[in-house]
């Protein structure tokens, strides 16, 4: 039976540093058949659901305390410079795709259909690839960013078929709310919360160590 884990969060940091302590526990272990990092271990989380309370909280990048030695997952302005790869289709030569090819356009329409047609709608939401996608070396991880108005805030609902715990997490979850935060200035309401979800969120055996060590976990 799958193991379908729930995670009540502050804020990002607080939602990055529970699912690594609960992976820990809960992760089914196996090797990569086909994928990033083929032949290798990780642990993943059969399905995991995550509700942020509070996105917008400052900083948006992982807390890790000094004494502990470990390097940040995330880089002070990374954030910031990778934020246009969600949100405009320009895309570097090496690249199949980005996930602003398929937002860029998207982000408009959803502003525009709720500034004019009313907040009362279940129609605002994007989706990042298409068919073709399937057959790409490395398919989109991100595959739908969905939106709600409710109680006059900008809410999103986001699903990710794999993804990265240790840094893909805390960097894609934080250009996320840089670009909710965007898409609410524009349409007139506040900012809201994030409820993210994955079949597929795992950490890469050369981590493990590191994540032990940031949460206190032995193997015993």
């Amino acid at each position: 039976m799958l193991n379908v884990v729930s995670i009540e969060a502050r804020d990002i940091p607080d939602a990055w540093f529970l699912c690594v302590y609960e992976i820990l526990e809960h992760g089914h272990k196996y090797v990569i058949d086909r994928g990033s990092f083929e032949g290798q271990e990780r642990l993943e989380f059969d399905y995991l659901t995550v509700h942020i309370k509070h996105p917008g909280v400052r900083p948006l990048i992982p807390d890790i305390p000094p004494a502990l030695g470990i390097p940040n997952p995330v880089e002070d302005g990374y954030i910031e410079e990778y934020l246009p790869y969600l949100m405009t289709s320009d895309k570097q030569p090496n690249e199949d795709y980005t996930y602003g090819q398929y937002l860029e356009p998207q982000i408009s329409e959803v502003i525009r259909m709720y500034k004019e047609d009313g907040h009362g709608t279940n129609q605002a939401f994007m989706t990042v690839g298409n068919p073709e996608a399937l057959y790409l070396n490395d398919p989109p991880c991100l595959r739908g960013i969905d939106t709600r108005i409710r109680y006059g805030k900008l809410h999103f609902m986001v699903y990710f078929r794999s993804w990265d715990l240790w840094n893909g997490f805390p960097a894609n979850l934080g250009a996320i709310q840089m670009l909710k935060e965007y898409m609410a200035e524009s349409i007139g309401v506040e900012d809201g919360e994030i409820i993210a979800a994955s079949k597929g969120l795992h950490l890469y055996d050369y981590i493990w160590e590191l994540a032990k060590l940031r949460t206190m976990k032995s193997d015993e």
